[in-house]
């Protein structure tokens, strides 16, 4: 396993993520706990979950798994850079979600319980909260810290401006600010590449990706579907973005059949070898999934590759403002 720090921070973390929101509702407890003993033989030390995993009625239910698995011991809290976050509403009380002084401490608090841990090393943000202060998120971030109950503050799903806004408010309060932005990212969905990739860069943050294989579309989806051995569905929505893409995804799937690997694989290559990404985020459903995801470590895209990827993918042409204008 490859190791990198996260963003400007001191801290250590892999270079795959291991995304747990499939524990729970698409994988049992006795095999999530069997995904993550198989994540940390790997070297796979970093861990992303959050407080609404599980949704509807089984909100908590993912950290809860995780809190069960730490309660094994043999370390395995002491080897794990857990990561959570808040924002979705926990209940239907007013109060119980977005970022509020009052809901931070409320779902930290609550976090910690179900995941029998008494720290978090990244509490995330899973949204903007326009609606709150940054000098009340900021306050009440610092007063988790002092209490030992967080270590890093990170973002998720923010735009540029926002991560400036957080950095800037956070510099006047003289506080350590974001460590981090989870955004969606893959060879597909590449807006992030205009604004949130260059504040994040320029703030020294480190960038996880989420939804590596944009739902399955890069993961061989075509192929999958010709052998009837497609996970997901392929009608409605899917459909939808499968003739959306099409002519991309199969020059894509041929591509990568022609180099011998496989388009999940090399997906998540693309994005390792991104300078601002830290940790791509994988989900696997099964054990499967998890060696798949691995196996990106050891793909290397030359300049040549890099450049016929986007060819089939162009991306938004740059950062901004240069992408659209002079």
């Amino acid at each position: 396993m490859e190791y990198t720090q996260l963003g400007r921070t001191g801290l250590k973390v892999s270079r795959l993520c291991l995304g747990t929101m499939n524990f729970g509702p698409q994988t049992d407890e006795a095999d999530s706990h069997a995904i993550m003993d198989a994540a940390h033989s790997q070297g796979i030390n970093f861990f992303d979950t959050a407080n609404v995993y599980g949704w509807g009625e089984n909100r908590g239910r993912t950290e809860e798994i995780i809190g069960t698995w730490f309660a094994q011991g043999g370390g395995r809290r002491e080897r794990t850079v857990i990561a959570t976050k808040l924002y979705g509403d926990m209940g239907d009380w007013p109060n119980e979600g977005k970022l509020s002084a009052l809901n931070i401490r409320r779902a930290c608090d609550a976090s910690l319980k179900r995941m029998q841990t008494d720290y978090i090393d990244l509490y995330q943000m899973h949204h903007i909260d326009r609606a709150t202060p940054w000098d009340e998120i900021w306050e009440a971030m610092d007063v988790l810290r002092q209490q030992g109950k967080i270590l890093y503050v990170g973002s998720s799903n923010f735009a540029g401006w926002h991560i400036a806004q957080g950095q800037e408010a956070a510099r006047r309060r003289g506080c350590v600010g974001l460590v981090s932005e989870q955004s969606i990212y893959n060879l597909i969905e590449r807006t992030v590449e205009l604004e949130v990739l260059p504040a994040a860069q320029h703030y020294g943050l480190g960038v996880i990706p989420w939804s590596p294989l944009h739902g399955g579309l890069l993961g061989g989806v075509l192929r999958k579907e010709a052998e009837g051995s497609a996970a997901r569905s392929t009608t409605g929505r899917a459909a939808d973005a499968i003739g959306k893409h099409r002519p991309a995804i199969e020059a894509w799937e041929a591509w990568c059949s022609a180099r011998g690997e496989d388009p999940a694989d090399v997906a998540l290559a693309w994005l390792l070898h991104q300078p601002a990404v830290t940790a791509p985020i994988i989900g696997p459903r099964t054990m499967a999934q998890l060696d798949g995801g691995v196996n990106a470590l050891t793909i290397k895209l030359d300049t040549d590759a890099l450049a016929h990827l986007d060819g089939i993918f162009p991306g938004p042409g740059g950062t901004a403002p240069e992408a659209y204008a002079w």
